[in-house]
This record gives C-alpha cells, structure tokens and sequence, in this order.
C-alpha cells in the first residue's frame, strides 16, 4: 500500500522559515516523481515543486515559489522535503506531498496531477 506522510507544518511569522518533510512507503521510491501542493481556503490546489525520480533529479518550481523555496530527496530515508524561506502570508495554506510514477515533474505541478497523496499540513504565515 502506497503511503504518504505529510509533516513541518506550523505557525510562523512573515520572512520567516519553515521545513516540510514527507515520509513515503509502498513503492520503489527512488523510480518516482515526488512533489509538494498547496491549497489556500476556498482556493483549488496548486502545484508547488516536485522533483524527478531517476538518477537526474531534475526539479521544477511554480515562478511564485522560486528563490525562495527548495526541494531535496533522500532515497535512503524514503524521504523528500520542502525548504521554505522568506515566507509571505499569502503562503498559507494546506501542504500536501505527493507521489506519481508516470507523470512528468512539469506535469505534475503544472496541470496538477499525482497518483497518490499526503494527508496535508497546516502552513499558517502571520503578518
């Protein structure tokens, strides 16, 4: 059974920062392209950044989060992360991570699609 597990969410001021981590099981986790959404209230879902899943590990961000946020993989731990820095209220929202083995990274994040999820964190930015 394929299973993600979210966490890192939390309160945190304007410029502050914050780290999410996914913890991932059930699948061949170094094969798969993982990435990171987010979801505003009464906003859909949007792709934030995901990174490949071959030796490549190619990565792409969405042009609001660039500069400012980073994702990494550790296919020891099973493990992918997001780095948020310079956090801006507008960034608040449920996270989610999530994992897709056919889909592009740019897929994933542009149209936005994935084969499996998170349950979500919590990101609240106050101003």
């Amino acid at each position: 059974e394929v299973q993600l597990q979210a966490s890192g969410g939390g309160l945190v001021e304007t410029g502050g920062s914050l780290r999410l981590s996914c913890k991932a099981s059930g699948f061949i986790f170094q094969n798969v392209t993982v990435g990171w959404f987010r979801q505003a209230p009464g906003k859909e879902r949007v792709g934030i950044s995901c990174i490949r899943g071959d030796g490549s590990r190619d990565t792409f961000y969405s042009d609001f989060v660039k500069g400012r946020f980073n994702i990494s993989k550790d296919n020891a731990k099973n493990t992918f992360d997001l780095q948020m820095n310079s956090l801006k209220p507008e960034d608040t929202a449920v996270y989610y991570c999530a994992a897709d083995a056919d889909v592009t990274c740019r897929g994933m994040i542009t149209i936005p699609y994935a084969d499996y999820w998170g349950q979500g964190t919590l990101v609240t930015v106050s101003s």
